[in-house]
């Protein structure tokens, strides 16, 4: 039993990528691997009791080619994932065994006279390597064969005593059932790709957004020092110029450079300040960016209560945005966020709610720890949990906390 629980952390920690190219690739197997049961299908559905030694080399027929379609198929999605074609010896070999099964199933499954799903012996095995094939083959690669096969069936169930319009109807339908098949399965790797895309746009615009917040430093940054280094440069220069010279002014170029210098190191302390503190009205502006940047819908409720409150409660509200929104995106595949903000006359009331959290989004990390541990020393609390899939963050201050 210890097994079930690290299969279900596991697929909870995956993402959805993941699970979906997972979905994706043992759908494949499971129908690809299913011909044998098929070919047993149509065996019990013939008019006359076939051969046992026919009906047994045709399931061992059908068996292999099932086993070179799965291998078709995994090589597929693996080059697939690659953006590379589809080797050839995999497929000639898998539409090889195909054709040797169309052949045993017929000879099998015939009968003295008309046998109603003869032509299946031949749609079955190679209508499912060309079903592998979709793994990468476009769906304008896949229509000649599915027709091909359509028509090939029809021709067999023609040489079988179906009539020439019969036959012709057939060949319809069957290149019609097989395209279907092919370009349905085609279909789900495409969702599969535009799933890749997704995350990776999700991935870079979270890049772009961390970037960016870079370059906003850089250049507050720049701003504060850029001024203040030139004109201690120049002035270094004339006090050095001065102190040669002998000259009396060089004492007070000196005082004055030693006043810029520490009036620029005061500018740089508040800077850095602004950067590693937390204000609730820029956290929450920055925290919808963000959000919405990485694809997640946020909704923010209550913003403006927050407009009268001390400056304390503003930082500690503001630490709690910031800690809970960089566990949306880093423990979660939410694809929603709510935060919502309750002022009243007894408490003030912060709280962040995302779904798409794991089983492991329960557990308390150094971040949540170290917010709690803010909170704590203003008489606040803090609750984390996780409950069906949504994790919410709850954060309570007594509104005199900061008095």
């Amino acid at each position: 039993m210890g097994a079930v629980p690290n299969v279900v952390r596991w697929w909870s920690s995956s993402s959805d990528t993941d699970r979906l190219y997972l979905y994706t690739r043992w759908t494949f197997y499971s129908f690809l691997g299913a011909l044998p049961f098929f070919a047993l299908a149509l065996v019990d559905g013939g008019a006359e009791p076939a051969p046992p030694h026919g009906v047994g080399l045709f399931m061992a027929a059908c068996a292999a080619t099932a086993a070179g379609s799965i291998v078709v198929a995994r090589t597929g999605l693996a080059a697939h994932r690659r953006d590379e074609p589809l080797p050839v010896l995999p497929v000639v070999a898998a539409f090889a065994a195909a054709g040797v099964t169309a052949g045993v199933g017929v000879w099998a499954l015939r009968g003295d006279g008309p046998t109603p799903v003869v032509f299946w012996a031949v749609a079955l095995p190679l209508g499912t390597v060309l079903t592998a094939c979709s793994t990468v083959w476009t769906t304008r690669r896949l229509c000649p064969p599915a027709i091909v096969i359509g028509v090939l069936s029809a021709f067999v169930a023609y040489l079988d005593g179906a009539g020439a319009p019969a036959a012709a109807v057939l060949a319809v339908v069957l290149s019609v059932t097989v395209l279907a098949v092919v370009t349905g399965f085609r279909f789900s790797v495409w969702v599969l790709d535009v799933v890749r895309e997704m995350a990776r746009s999700r991935e870079v615009q979270l890049h772009l957004a961390v970037a960016e917040e870079r370059l906003r430093f850089a250049r507050d940054l720049h701003d504060v020092m850029g001024r203040d280094l030139s004109t201690i440069a120049v002035k270094s220069q004339l006090a050095a110029e001065l102190v040669r010279r002998g000259h009396a002014g060089a004492a007070d170029e000196l005082a004055d450079i030693s006043r810029i210098a520490e009036g620029s190191l005061r500018e740089v302390r508040e800077v850095v300040r602004g950067y590693r503190s937390a204000d609730l009205a820029s956290e929450l502006a920055g925290a919808r960016s963000v959000l919405r940047a990485a694809g997640v819908a946020c909704t923010v409720v209550g913003e403006g209560a927050g407009t009268g409150l001390p400056e304390q409660l503003h930082a500690a509200l503001g630490w709690v945005v910031r800690e809970a929104v960089t566990n949306v995106l880093r423990h979660s595949s939410a694809a929603a966020c709510t935060i919502t903000l309750t002022v009243t006359e007894r408490e003030v009331r912060l709280t962040v709610v995302n779904d798409g959290a794991g089983d492991e989004g329960a557990g308390w990390g150094s971040g949540l720890t170290g917010l709690a541990e803010r909170l704590a020393a203003l008489d606040g609390r803090l609750r984390a949990e996780s409950d069906a899939g949504t994790f919410t963050v709850d954060a309570r201050l007594p509104a005199g906390a900061a008095a």
